[in-house]
């Protein structure tokens, strides 16, 4: 397989079962709440080190502007930077990272809403003339990126690139709107490494699939 198709992500079939909750440590707090470990922390961090390869070849020797998605994107960004940082102390290829946050409403319960809620400035004035690269935990439908990517090429940036470390198999994925992805999963409602139902889950280093009881434990 080559770059391109590598950068596309690790896909997970449909009928995968995850693992069992036994052979990992998680929070006791969530036992019941989580139906199985979907993907292990370490694979999550081995895959995230290697989109950092991918980004560190595509963008050369262009500073990067990072915009993190928050707050589901915050772990997959800090780890995806810190990884970036290693790599270039580590090689001729020393890509200066500047990290700026912009906050998105998307989910209510386990939903996905279409409008774009940015909470806070909307003003990306500094992203002008920039190499951005977007840092967003997960993409489904793609309704809330596509709508972010409009609004980010209003403020005229040199070139803007998506990493999203989870795409989601849904009707009209948008796939094609993401550069680098870590893994391609089915429609299931995952928690965990920072992904959370109404808040709770983030302290979570799995990604975990979220059981009924868990749903109706924490819905709002």
């Amino acid at each position: 397989m080559d770059n391109a198709g590598m950068k596309r992500g690790i896909v997970i079939k449909d009928d995968w079962p995850g693992h069992s909750l036994d052979l990992f440590t998680y929070p006791e707090h969530y036992h019941k709440d989580i139906e199985c470990v979907y993907i292990p922390h370490g694979v999550i961090m081995n895959r995230i080190e290697r989109l950092a390869h991918y980004i560190m070849d595509d963008f050369g020797d262009k500073n990067i502007m990072v915009l993190c998605v928050l707050k589901g994107g915050y772990k997959f960004c800090a780890d995806l930077v810190e990884f970036i940082k290693v790599l270039g102390r580590n090689s001729n290829k020393y890509l200066e990272t500047r990290v700026e946050f912009i906050r998105l409403k998307s989910y209510l319960n386990d939903q996905s809403t279409e409008d774009l809620h940015i909470i806070g400035s909307s003003d990306l004035s500094f992203l002008r003339g920039k190499s951005v690269l977007i840092v967003e935990a997960i993409v489904d439908t793609g309704k809330t990126m596509k709508a972010l990517l409009k609004h980010v090429e209003t403020f005229e940036p040199k070139m803007v690139k998506v990493a999203g470390l989870l795409v989601k198999r849904v009707p009209n994925m948008a796939q094609s709107l993401t550069d680098y992805v870590g893994f391609e999963i089915p429609n299931h409602f995952v928690v965990g490494y920072a992904l959370d139902y109404n808040e709770y889950f983030r302290d979570l280093n799995h990604i975990c699939v979220i059981s009924n009881t868990g749903k109706m434990k924490y819905k709002v």
